[in-house]
């Protein structure tokens, strides 16, 4: 007898014992091919091109297209896409739902997707219930007839059933008490119910209230002609996506809906519900889409309709609501998009729409001055519209207010805007449109006109003469033209309230008359060419509440009757050539927002200030000495910037006694002594800046109480509601018409100097050591503020190693150690840091490899940035490391549904596994004889 040839025997057990365990089970497998075959039968006789080509039995069904298996050993079917089977085909063939007969078999489906193949009969319901590991099930758009099978709820881990489109009647849940017990006992996960397009009736919206974890309803497109049931909102506490629309619902929306606090999206149009739209239903905060048009229901038109400001919502049909009597409707401050006005065009009686602060990003409705006859008010500003300014609006003659301004609006700008007899207001500002400069323009006096808004328009030359004969103009904005030349004679007999003339080329001095003849609210004058010393009378500005001369070249003493102006409360008179004394203002004064900055100053700093001020900007001036212990008197403080002075002496701890202190500039001066550890106690301390003194000592140790560099709150600056407070007027009817841009922080920001808008900064948070004297080891605790986007302490005298916790640091972007004398290597635990776009380690005494993972291992590092250290080494800077290995390979997951028959992994663990087996059972079976004893 022929002995076994070794080798052949072990590929044998091999091939028998290894490679079953990367297949799926063959039970699966044949399964998938007799489903495969009654496709191809149904299909025989047309010209089917097979979608399931790569399903044969000579490969692993775990490698085959719309497939996805486990990873682990045994590998098993998981997800099945068997969708538009048939697509193509014309007319598509019809399908018994016995095709699905094979696929019973694979019970460890989660997924299962057979939408689109036109399978008709009942839905089999004892084969559903043997893939009891169902998680989702979608069998959309087929044509499935009676009822839903009650197996289908008895399914312990099922959380998304899609039924859509098909001919299903009848109840959620039959008169069976089984399943009835089983969902009631609140064991169902079903999370996702859509049953749209199907013919249930009346009664089914009533079984649907025991599935309380139901996060997605949707039974629009049925046969439900029933009332909503009155508790709904007790018994579906987590629904967040509600549609019942396109039934023949009847009543009235109930009030217990008002506790669906999680609702987005609600869609109840196209019914027959009857009676008044509740208007808490705009009180949902998270509401995207609400649709109650096309109903029975009518609007409160009694009263001024005023919906408080929603941002998620992006969607609202308020179609044949019987709004034909509706007046009033504000919408501002939503997220309604594209589309929106057109809906509104149907509402002819509409005297006043604000859809201003929203996403509308289309054209003007050519069409408008046809559809809203009424209109008086109509404010779309503050969105991204488009295209020019339709000549059917002059055929709106009842309008007096309108606001197209902060678009992207193109075009010239029609004269016969200023035709309307009774316009009050005109704000066409801040867009892309032009004014014709070419030929002259005769504007006819409007005695009603008291605001305008030409912001942008591409005026150049002199100011327009035409604007005098507007006689009742209370508000202007020529801001960010070409205007040039002095303000001409005939603005002091203007009686303007707000006046905006910032960002021209304006020349020449201001007049007394200014102040003389008219009362403004409001003169914004920065960044033009002004010249000169300010008239002493400004002081019978008695209601002037902001005055802004930024960047101009005025100069001399500021007057001391300016303190006079009892109103004011924003006073900007920066990049100017101010000199002498400081004023000494009211300490009951309610100004708030102070900027001297970068003028001709010098002496010490001011102590005569009012105690509420909130910002207080010194810098760049000559100032000297110390700072004074009457700082704690302004208990309101939020802003103090001195950098960029003389001042000299120790940082005085009372600085803790500000407790509302959020920025502190005192960068660029001659500050020396430590940093008290009393200033790291201030907890709505985010930006705090002492770089470029000659501070000692060591950092301070403890950080914990920084609460502002830890947790900074996104909300915005209080000192910015200064700008609301002030324009909230009898002319200033929103507040964006003519905001006022406040000064940038100057800070070192990623290697060079930046501004930071007042209006964004609370989102930034840094802390700025950098060249001084400092000395001692970097405190660990710096770790802790993790919401620090900028640490710099370079150029100092530090030593010892960098913190492991400085990978804490999550929002770090910038991280500066530079210029010490740290030791060590630079700890890996850096690589956690995602948000991490600069690091700069050079100049120190820094050894081993740089870290290579995470962002350190994807961001442009700059070589220099690691220079003149001990020994640093890593592909950063192109210096090898000893005994460095070979890069690892890049592992690349494939997709589920293109899973290769064979995974490597596998391989590995199977390999040694199947070679001892067969190894174990050829010695066990005598396969293997060792040779006999040598004769020798």
């Amino acid at each position: 007898m022929e002995r076994p040839r070794p080798l052949l025997t072990f590929f044998s057990f091999f091939f028998f014992f290894f490679l079953p365990c990367l297949s799926c089970p063959e039970y699966q497998k044949q399964a998938l091919l007799q489903f495969k075959s009654s496709i191809l039968a149904i299909t025989s006789s047309l010209n089917y091109s097979d979608q399931l080509q790569s399903w044969n039995s000579s490969s692993s069904c775990c490698g085959w297209f719309e497939v996805a298996c486990s990873h682990g050993i045994p590998r098993v079917v998981k997800s099945l896409y068997l969708t538009n089977l048939f697509s193509g085909l014309s007319p598509q063939p019809q399908v018994e739902s016995t095709i699905l007969a094979p696929l019973f078999h694979i019970r460890s489906l989660e997924t299962l997707d057979i939408s689109g193949n036109n399978i008709q009969g009942e839905i089999p319901g004892v084969g559903f219930a043997n893939l009891s590991n169902l998680v989702s099930l979608v069998m959309s758009r087929n044509n499935f007839k009676g009822s839903i099978p009650p197996q289908l709820f008895r399914l312990p881990y099922l959380r998304e059933l899609n039924l859509d489109g098909s001919s299903l009647t009848g109840k959620l849940l039959p008169d069976d008490e089984e399943t009835e017990k089983y969902v009631l006992s609140s064991t169902s996960k079903l999370q996702v119910l859509s049953l749209f397009g199907n013919k249930f009736s009346d009664g089914m919206l009533l079984s649907i209230l025991c599935l309380k974890g139901l996060e997605f309803l949707d039974l629009s497109h049925n046969d439900l002609s029933m009332e909503i049931p009155t508790e709904i909102g007790n018994y579906l506490p987590n629904i967040s996506t509600l549609a019942l629309s396109n039934n023949r619902l009847t009543g009235g929306i109930p009030s217990s809906m008002r506790r669906l606090s999680k609702l987005k999206l609600l869609y109840l149009h196209n019914n027959l519900l009857t009676g008044e739209i509740p208007s808490w239903l705009f009180d949902f905060r998270g509401l995207e889409d609400l649709y109650v048009g096309g109903n029975r229901l009518t609007w409160n038109n009694s009263v001024n309709v005023e919906i408080a400001p929603n941002p998620s919502l992006s969607g609202l049909s308020l179609k044949s609501c019987s709004t034909s009597k509706l007046q009033v409707l504000s919408l501002f401050g939503n997220k309604f998009s594209d589309g929106m006005l057109l809906s509104i065009l149907c509402l002819k009686g509409l005297e006043f729409l604000d859809l201003s602060h929203n996403d509308l990003s289309m054209e003007i409705p050519t069409e408008i001055g046809n559809y809203l006859p009424n209109i008086s008010t109509l404010a779309l500003s503050n969105n991204r519209l488009t295209g020019g300014i339709p000549s059917s609006m002059r055929r709106l003659s009842k309008l007096k207010l309108l606001y197209l301004h902060n678009n992207l609006l193109t075009g010239e700008i029609p004269s016969w805007l200023f035709d309307f007899r009774g316009l009050e207001d005109l704000y066409v500002g801040g867009n892309r449109l032009t004014w014709n400069n070419s030929v002259n323009v005769e504007i006819a006096p409007n005695p009603s006109l008291s605001g305008l808004s030409l912001k942008s328009c591409g005026l150049v030359g002199e100011i327009p003469k035409w604007i005098s004969n507007q006689t009742g103009l209370r508000f202007l904005d020529l801001s960010k033209n070409n205007l040039r030349g002095e303000l001409p004679e005939w603005f002091a007999e203007m009686r303007f309230e707000g006046l905006i003339l910032s960002d021209n080329e304006f020349t020449g001095s201001l007049s007394p008359r200014l102040f003389s003849e008219f009362v403004p609210t409001v003169l914004a004058l920065s960044r033009n060419n002004f010249s000169g010393e300010l008239p002493i009378n400004i002081e019978f500005a008695t209601f002037l509440r902001v005055l802004t001369l930024r960047e101009n070249n005025f100069s001399g003493p500021i007057p001391q009757s300016l303190v006079q102006c009892l109103a004011l409360q924003l006073l900007d008179l920066s990049r100017n050539r101010f000199s002498g004394h400081f004023p000494v203002f009211d300490p009951s004064g309610i100004l708030a927002y102070i900027d001297f900055s970068f003028n001709d100053f010098s002496g010490e700093v001011p102590t005569t200030l009012p105690i509420g001020t909130r910002f207080l900007a010194l810098g760049g001036n000559n100032l000297s000495g110390g700072l004074p212990f009457d700082l704690t008197n302004l208990s309101n403080l939020e802003r103090l910037e001195l950098q960029d002075n003389n001042l000299n002496g120790e940082l005085p701890n009372f600085l803790s006694r500000i407790t509302t202190l959020e920025v502190l500039n005192l960068r660029n001066n001659s500050f020396q002594g430590s940093i008290p550890q009393s200033i790291f106690k201030l907890r709505s301390l985010r930006i705090l800046d002492v770089s470029n003194n000659n501070l000692t000592g060591e950092i301070p140790q403890e950080s914990h109480s920084l609460v502002g560099m830890i947790e900074t709150p996104n909300l915005p600056s209080t000192v910015i509601e200064i700008n609301y407070i002030v324009h909230i007027t009898e002319w200033f009817w929103q507040e964006e018409q003519a905001r006022l841009e406040f000064r940038d922080l100057v800070v070192n920001w990623k290697k060079s100097k930046q501004g930071i808008s007042t209006d964004k900064l609370n989102i930034y948070t840094l802390l700025d050591l950098s060249n001084n004297q400092l000395s001692g080891q970097i405190p660990t605790s710096l770790g802790a503020l993790k919401a620090l986007k900028l640490l710099n302490i370079s150029s100092n005298k530090l030593y010892g190693k960098i913190p492991t916790s400085f990978g804490d640091l999550e929002a770090i972007e910038t991280l500066d150690l530079s210029h010490n004398k740290l030791s060590g290597s630079i700890p890996t635990s850096l690589t956690k840091l995602q948000q991490l776009t600069i690091i700069d380690v050079s100049n120190n005494e820094l050894m081993g490899p740089i870290p290579d993972g995470g962002q350190m291992g994807t961001m442009v590092l700059d070589p220099n940035y690691f220079a003149n250290n001990s020994g640093l080494c890593g592909i950063q800077i192109r210096v090898s490391c000893p005994g460095e290995q070979p890069t690892s390979p890049i592992k690349i997951e494939e997709d589920n549904h293109k899973e290769p028959w064979l995974l490597w992994e596998s391989v590995w663990i199977g390999y040694p596994i199947g070679l001892l087996l067969a190894i174990g059972i050829m010695f066990s079976t005598g396969y293997f004889t060792l040779p006999p004893p040598s004769n020798h």
